[in-house]
This record gives structure tokens, C-alpha cells and sequence, in this order.
């Protein structure tokens, strides 16, 4: 069953009538921007993990993973290249309903999103159980592209786009925060659009 959610509306500021960060442009496009090229996954093998500070590990197959309550959010991205595509429509499974799937334990403070290729992502816990944070499959009513992270990539608004990973396949919850792919290379540990948080 679908579940449309609407809008989440955050704190904005008015760049030209549209609702912005600051430092950014609006564009219609949603540029392609990956390092290296997209991963080839097998969609009969693939999976999707749960571990780390849990009480038991959980996996998904992709049937089961789809077999879960799917929500429609509209919601826009901030890339850290300073383009903004507003009012996008994904559909997927809310964050905090996968987390429902395993018992988190009491110190679990920060979760790490694994990816096919190598990439990796980090967020504070209460980021990630935001309202409109997604593991999304579909994007404007299509299955989610290769280029922009199908089967499955995260989606979270209030960071910028690099926290949105693709081709997700694993969750990690830890009681320490960690720097992931982009992290590590110098991208700010938190990247948040509207303090303008691109670099450390």
C-alpha cells in the first residue's frame, strides 16, 4: 500500500521566489554526478543489511525489501556543486520503519549507509529518523535509474545530495561517529545546506 505523505516543508529563505540555501541555483535537470561508474548489480542476488549495534542482524532480498510499507514524499535536493532541483517525487520505504526491523541498542548514535561500489555515508541517528528521510526505489514515478542510485538509494533533504547515497545495501548503527567515502576526503562530517556545510 502506498502512503503519500505531501511536502515536508523545512526553514527557507526566498532566493528569486523559490525556496533555497543559501549559495545555491535552482536547476529543472537532476545532473548525474558519481564517482567512477555505476556499480553492476545483480538484482536476483542483491541484498540489504542491518547490523552493528543491533540486537540481531536483519537482511532483505529485494522482493522482501519491496514488500514493505511504501510511502510517496515530495521533498528537494541540494547538491554540495551548489545546484538545487526542487519538488521531487520519491517513493520508498521511510527510514525509521526499516529501522523498526531490528532492536537498536541504547547506544547506537549514528549510522553509516554501506553501498555496491565501495561508497559509504554518515549521519547522526536522529537525522536519520527524520520525517522525511527515505529509502527511495522510485523516483518521479519510475523505478529509481542505475545513474541516480536504483535499486535503492538514500534520501535525506536536509543534508546535502552526498549524504543521499546510492545503490545502498547495507546499514550500519555504531556508537561513534565516522567519516564515510566522501568524508574522508574532505566533505564536511555533517553537510548541512543551510549552514552551508560542504567542506570541513
Amino acid at each position: 500500500m502506498l502512503r503519500k505523505l505531501g511536502r515536508v516543508a523545512g526553514i527557507t529563505q526566498d532566493q528569486e521566489g523559490l525556496n533555497v540555501p543559501p549559495g545555491q541555483y535552482v536547476t529543472s535537470r537532476f545532473p548525474v554526478l558519481t564517482y567512477g561508474s555505476p556499480p553492476k548489480i545483480d538484482l536476483n542476488e542483491w541484498q540489504f543489511r542491518m547490523f552493528g549495534l543491533v540486537e540481531e542482524e536483519a537482511v532483505f532480498t529485494l522482493e522482501e525489501f519491496m514488500a514493505l510499507p511504501r510511502v510517496a514524499l515530495t521533498s528537494d535536493f541540494h547538491c554540495v556543486t551548489q545546484w538545487s532541483r526542487l519538488d521531487n517525487l520519491w517513493e520508498g520505504v521511510m527510514f525509521r520503519e526499516v529501522a523498526r526491523h531490528v532492536r537498536l541498542r541504547p547506544e547506537a548514535a549514528y549510522v553509516m549507509a554501506h553501498c555496491y561500489g565501495g561508497y559509504s555515508t554518515n549521519l547522526p541517528l536522529d537525522v536519520a529518523m527524520e520525517e522525511d528521510v527515505l529509502l527511495a526505489h522510485h523516483q518521479e514515478g519510475e523505478p529509481l535509474a542505475a545513474d541516480h542510485g536504483g535499486p535503492l538509494r538514500l534520501v535525506v533533504p536536509s543534508r546535502y545530495g552526498w549524504k543521499s547515497a546510492k545503490w545502498v545495501n547495507g546499514l550500519e548503527f555504531t556508537a561513534r561517529d565516522a567519516p564515510g567515502f566522501w568524508e574522508r576526503m574532505g566533505y564536511h562530517m555533517n553537510g548541512d545546506p543551510w549552514k552551508e556545510e560542504r567542506f570541513k
